[in-house]
């Protein structure tokens, strides 16, 4: 799947653990948003709704501390490691093979442990 075709009807199927990093684009991090280290974030949209209300595809974030405002998202862990506190809820643990579900509006912050990679959906 080309990443410059993002709306492209059918089905297809994506070793989201064997695209090359080289494959994934640079998405910018807010500074405000590291509390620690110096993380990389990149991804890869694979699919994305005409209307913009659902997007899926590959996110990528190499080691440190950074806080987040959630979409509506479900994700599945393919490599790494990471400890999500959601404000006010839940301490996550998650590691390859995790689902993870996420609320729109959920603070939270997130320690990387090991470069972590994910296949996302996510609804606006």
């Amino acid at each position: 799947m080309s990443t410059s075709d993002h709306t492209a009807p059918g089905s297809f199927a994506v070793s989201v653990a064997d695209v090359p990093d080289s494959e994934l684009e640079a998405e910018d991090l807010d500074p405000a948003q590291i509390l620690s280290g110096a993380p990389v974030v990149t991804g890869r949209v694979l699919w994305e709704a005409e209307d913009g209300s659902q997007v899926r595809g590959i996110w990528q974030i190499t080691p440190g501390v950074v806080t987040d405002t959630e979409a509506n998202e479900l994700f599945v862990v393919v490599s790494g490691r990471a400890t999500i506190e959601v404000e006010g809820g839940a301490t996550l643990e998650v590691g390859p093979g995790s689902a993870c579900v996420l609320r729109e509006g959920d603070r939270t912050t997130w320690t990387v442990h090991e470069t972590l990679r994910k296949a996302y959906h996510i609804s606006y």
